[in-house]
């Protein structure tokens, strides 16, 4: 029998959302998976550099998912219990873990690394990437695009104004990324199917990323959740579209 509302609120409300690992999903939500493949990607460029960093990195679930880390790596976190998290995942593989406020400057000297990587940042500061990177180093991300997952957004919040929907468009990423003196060699925007099953799904995503509907509690919304929740059991999955893209840019040699 299908478990009801109350049961998957409390359900959701209850399970842990430190780190950046989505595995409680599995079965009730999916999202599509950028054509780039960025942890391969990544990997990859891992693999040739002998100094790097990898900025806001969660809950290390990402950089420990690489197959070789370079001679040096560190990487940088704000939020105490994914510094704590990350530093158990990633000490063992040799790579430091630093706790850093996300905001200019970042604790390295000038020219300390020759790459530079971050999934998903909250915030770039282009200037300090141009800044620790060495001549001809690179930076390699996946940030968040325009209006990701904004049918959910809006669902709560209503329609938003077209500046915040334009807000992280690829195109002015570009343009400060080039004004921080750094070469764009590639940028690839897509746009990704998003699934919810239950409302224990959205529930969980919105407490984990919470930026996307701030101040969100299950109180506040409890009205709207629950129009949710028979919407999803009589009409089948919530779908949203989440946008990601892919950025590599080179500091002149």
């Amino acid at each position: 029998m299908a478990r009801t509302f109350e049961e998957l609120v409390a359900e959701a409300e209850s399970v842990p959302v430190d780190g950046w690992d989505f595995s409680w999903l599995d079965g009730r939500a999916t999202e599509q998976r950028p054509s780039w493949g960025y942890q391969r990607t990544m990997g990859e460029h891992l693999a040739r550099a002998s100094a790097a960093l990898d900025i806001q990195t969660g809950g290390g679930e990402v950089l420990a998912g690489v197959p070789k880390l370079p001679a040096l790596m560190v990487a940088t976190e704000s939020w105490p219990p994914n510094v704590a998290k990350a530093t158990e995942l990633l000490h063992p593989l040799g790579a430091a873990v630093v706790a850093d406020p996300d905001e200019p400057p970042l604790p390295f000297a000038d020219a300390a690394f020759d790459l530079v990587t971050s999934r998903h940042p909250a915030t770039v500061w282009w200037s300090e990437i141009a800044r620790v990177l060495r001549p001809g180093g690179t930076y390699l991300a996946q940030h968040v695009g325009p209006a990701s997952v904004f049918e959910l957004v809006e669902y709560f919040l209503g329609p938003q104004p077209e500046e915040i929907r334009r807000r992280r468009h690829p195109d002015d990423e570009r343009r400060e990324a080039e004004a921080a003196g750094l070469q764009v060699l590639d940028l690839r925007l897509e746009s990704l199917r998003t699934e919810f099953f239950d409302i224990g799904a959205v529930i969980y995503f919105l407490r984990k990323v919470i930026w996307m509907v701030p101040g969100f509690t299950v109180d506040r919304y409890r009205d709207r959740l629950r129009e949710l929740d028979e919407r999803i059991r009589s009409e089948g999955p919530f779908v949203a579209h989440s946008t990601r893209f892919l950025i590599e840019a080179r500091k002149p040699a």
